[in-house]
């Protein structure tokens, strides 16, 4: 790991990705770059200063000479915030992803802000509750559910958003180690689109093809008790929930290996075995992403 001297001059260091380097590495004249990406992890643009004493030329300086960390292959390490074009220049805010917190079974547990996935049966039956997903009986216990949308009070939610700033498509990556995507009406899994060198499973989402995962957000079937994370016009909507991987259910390994023990979230008397993960989603449209804290437990 190494920073960049951007000092005097506006660096470009681009590198192949993991699995980019694998295709090259076939030697077989198939290799071909179709997509790349761009992105400004490191920036604050807060230090765009405009009060700058030697003039306008100077406003974005310390922006441009902000320290960048070089290009890495792994792509889980960097690039959490891509960059978009968007070429209407009349937007007064972008679109953001929520996760929602006060709908129907998609609580969090207590103080903790995790989501729990109870692995196995036995789990289930002594850690059930507020903020815990039934990892076997799937779909039964808690959902992840994640709003998009502006949120502004500034807009009434009475608008419709904009229709290229709707997400139509989102991108779920989690490990695909502890568990699966699935839907939350009847639990059925859903098709992994890709598993990368780092066994991080991605997951493509689509409205109208993916009827169980992504809807619009209407207000006759949403806007009941105030159950919509986001405050202004709203766009669609992603459900889901998690089947705890067969290693997770009948097995202690990746516990040993990977995590630890604690107290039950809903029986503090008791202890588990837990790993924690992270579950990122992406919307496809903005390239918003959001990280969504999960862990899985396991009674001791």
């Amino acid at each position: 790991m190494a920073f960049l001297d951007n000092s005097g001059d506006i660096i470009l260091d681009a590198v192949l990705t993991d699995t980019g380097r694998q295709r090259l590495a076939r030697g077989d004249g198939s290799f071909k770059i179709v997509k790349f990406a761009l992105g400004d992890d490191e920036i604050d643009y807060a230090n765009y200063n405009k009060a700058h004493s030697s003039g306008s030329a100077y406003y974005d300086l310390e922006v441009l000479q902000t320290p960048i960390l070089e290009a890495f292959t792994n792509n889980t390490s960097l690039m959490k915030s891509k960059l978009v074009s968007i070429p209407r220049t009349n937007l007064l805010y972008m679109p953001v992803l929520k996760l929602n917190t006060v709908y129907d079974d998609s609580y969090q547990q207590g103080t903790d802000d995790l989501f729990y996935v109870a692995v196995d049966v036995a789990t289930e039956t002594s850690q059930g509750g507020t903020g815990v997903i039934n990892g076997e009986n799937v779909p039964q216990g808690a959902k992840i559910r994640i709003d998009q949308g502006l949120d502004t009070t500034e807009i009434s939610p009475s608008f419709p958003l904009d229709a290229d700033l709707v997400e139509t498509q989102y991108i779920i990556e989690m490990d695909n180690r502890l568990g699966h995507v699935c839907d939350t009406v009847n639990g059925r899994q859903a098709r992994v689109s890709f598993i990368d060198d780092d066994n991080i499973a991605s997951y493509f989402l689509s409205l109208g093809t993916d009827p169980g995962y992504v809807s619009e957000i209407t207000e006759t079937a949403d806007e009941d008790n105030g159950k919509i994370a986001v405050s202004g016009p709203r766009g669609t909507t992603l459900k889901f929930t998690i089947r705890a991987s067969i290693d997770l259910n009948s097995s202690t390994f990746l516990f040993t290996q990977l995590g630890s023990t604690t107290n039950g979230p809903t029986n503090p008397m008791s202890t588990v075995k837990f790993i924690d993960s992270t579950i990122r989603i992406t919307g496809a449209t903005t390239g918003y992403r959001i990280d969504v804290p999960v862990r899985f437990i396991k009674n001791n």
